[in-house]
């Protein structure tokens, strides 16, 4: 008898916590509204899913909110509509011209958007964009974080993209919780502007290391190397980097790259021109020399007027073969 009331007083108490645990992680999944379903947006707002968050979404293109819907996902027609239904949001667009108009425009989440909530972004843009943003954001009562991401398409499909994050501090936590569904590093950099800043860093130093790697490639293949054992060598080697042991821009090397499916998807040449744009006009303003990083500015502009502009990034090295025939 005194066996069963135990067991009875267990059962309660457990069924009380198991509650008590439910109720709190249901409490955490309120919806998350996203804003941009492109290359990178989509498996993003995915993971998202995946992790419990009913998603409120839209794209300038609806064709690209089918495949969210299709997983449950609520779409709406405008920023705006979005905001009025969250009070979390993520946005992942490809310019600062392009967050003005989703922040700021005449159907923008600025229109609508309910006091506290955390806006956080995760467009590389102008740094000055987003600290424009952050003041727009803050008269209407919300909260901006920017918040940009490396690691590319591969890597938000599994879930781990590095998140640079500028913002408030106080906030950074409440940004952490929804990072880390869709990343396996989320690092706070500071004030808001210093996620772009470590952004624009990062891929002026990855546009030179593929442009490097592309040359090196191409070298050695004219060397009468085979492709696969110099990359195997590279990898072994001092002059190993993740465009050559991650990403390598020589078709048949690797698999599940751009360069093994004609360059098609992965982080495009415009993007990768637009980024270095941004690291040429911040170290102008900052009288900063980079002249590995602007002549890997001019490269990428003029790939885009040759072609490329819709190619993934890593085709530079197609690029550096054909111009091997003029």
């Amino acid at each position: 008898m005194y066996n069963q009331i135990i067991c009875q007083i267990c059962s309660v108490v457990s069924c009380k916590y198991h509650f008590s645990l439910s109720t709190r992680s249901m409490a955490s999944k309120t919806p998350v509204g996203f804003i941009g379903l492109g290359n990178m947006g989509t498996p993003m707002a995915r993971n998202l899913l995946k992790n419990g968050y009913p998603v409120i979404a839209t794209d300038v293109f609806p064709e690209s909110c089918k495949e969210l819907q299709d997983l449950g996902a609520q779409v709406m027609d405008t920023p705006a509509d979005v905001a009025e239904k969250a009070d979390r949001i993520i946005t992942m667009l490809p310019s600062s011209p392009n967050v003005l108009e989703v922040y700021t425009g005449p159907n923008g989440i600025l229109k609508k958007v309910k006091k506290g909530t955390l806006l956080i972004d995760s467009s590389t843009i102008d740094p000055a964009v987003s600290k424009e943003m952050a003041i727009a954001a803050e008269k209407m009562g919300a909260v901006f974080m920017d918040a940009p991401v490396s690691g590319g398409v591969g890597a938000a499909s599994m879930a781990k993209l590095t998140f640079m994050v500028g913002g408030v501090e106080e906030e950074y936590h409440a940004a952490q919780e929804l990072l880390t569904c869709m990343g396996a590093n989320v690092v706070y950099c500071g004030q808001v502007g210093t996620g772009q800043a470590a952004k624009i860093c990062n891929n002026m130093l990855l546009a030179i290391g593929m442009i490097g790697t592309a040359e090196t490639m191409n070298l050695g293949i004219r060397l009468g190397l085979d492709p696969k054992l110099l990359a195997k060598i590279l990898n072994m080697s001092s002059g190993r980097c993740w465009s050559s042991d991650t990403y390598n821009p020589v078709p048949g090397v690797m698999e599940g790259v751009p360069s093994g499916n004609n360059y098609q998807g992965g982080f495009g040449t415009t993007l990768m021109a637009k980024d270095l744009g941004l690291a040429q006009s911040t170290a102008t303003n900052t009288k900063t020399p980079i002249p590995l990083g602007s002549l890997a500015h001019q490269i990428f502009r003029v790939m885009c007027s040759r072609g490329y502009a819709n190619k993934d990034f890593s085709s530079v090295f197609q690029f550096l073969r054909e111009e091997e025939g003029q």
